[in-house]
């Protein structure tokens, strides 16, 4: 699999629309499509393999789930992770011969992924940066009561932004960096020990992804039952996610119904008391 110049510029035009201060907001772009698992599919109908582009951004998906960025405080870049690292996983999975069902192609795909999300932070606080310049312009403008460059500022400087941090460098490393993830298949063999110590690496990243989520949500020990009723399920039945997920909302609907009746009968004895109050 190559990436050809077109391609990368479509990968391009996405990253600039996932970023964190991105041109596609923060509902469409960073949490939409920048989440790896939407990530995954839209690279899969650029390089023209769906399926292959699904697993990679699904084994993404994992290691990221609990990615936030509190305070514009970033540990890794969305749009490096779904759109560079997601196409140099296909290649990488292509040129080594690896089946996509395979456990090798979803640690190839986690390793690859954080190794360029790292390395996208220096994107995300470059855009950030660069955009507080065109944001002292629009005060500026503000000032000066010159309304009409605010649209400037809000709709046209932010492009050059992008253009210097998301664009040209998803652009060039898709290009290029695909020549060089293919020549790794006759550098590094896949029964050596750089790739298997890659595929270790990368089998356990999807664990951190978890561990993260549960140390957010998890305050107490019964916390953990739900989880575990989830993992029940898809391996002791075989459900698939959809399953799950069905099971999960019928639960949901259980519980939201005894917390409408608990707080009715609440709010059923805070009437009582206080007409009692009254009567007295």
């Amino acid at each position: 699999m190559t990436i050809s110049w077109l391609q990368a510029a479509l990968l391009g035009l996405f990253a600039c629309l996932a970023s964190m201060p991105g041109l596609g907001g923060t509902s469409i772009g960073n949490y939409t499509l920048g989440r790896p698992l939407v990530g995954g599919l839209v690279c899969g109908l650029i390089l023209g393999d769906l399926r292959l582009g699904i697993i990679c951004g699904l084994a993404l998906q994992v290691v990221y789930i609990a990615l936030v960025t509190p305070g514009g405080t970033v540990s890794a870049d969305v749009r490096a992770i779904s759109y560079i690292g997601i196409p140099l996983a296909m290649v990488a999975i292509k040129s080594q011969g690896i089946d996509p069902l395979s456990g090798n192609a979803k640690s190839m795909a986690t390793s690859m992924g954080t190794l360029v999300g790292t390395l996208g932070t220096v994107l995300f606080y470059g855009t950030a940066t660069l955009n507080l310049v065109w944001q002292h312009i629009g005060w500026k403008a503000i000032e000066n009561e010159d309304f009409h460059k605010v649209y400037l500022v809000d709709w046209g400087l932010p492009w050059v932004s992008h253009f210097l941090f998301s664009f040209i460098p998803t652009l060039l490393l898709c290009r290029f960096g695909a020549d060089a993830v293919t020549a790794l298949k006759t550098a590094l063999p896949m029964d050596g020990i750089p790739m298997r110590t890659l595929f270790t690496v990368g089998q356990l990243l999807p664990c951190v992804g978890i561990a993260i989520l549960l140390k957010q949500i998890v305050e107490k020990a019964t916390d953990f039952i739900p989880f575990f009723v989830g993992f029940t399920l898809a391996k002791s039945l075989g459900l698939n996610l959809v399953s799950c997920t069905v099971i999960a909302m019928i639960f949901a609907v259980i519980y939201y119904e005894l917390e409408m009746i608990k707080q009715r009968k609440t709010v059923a004895v805070d009437a009582i008391d206080d007409e009692e109050e009254e009567d007295i």
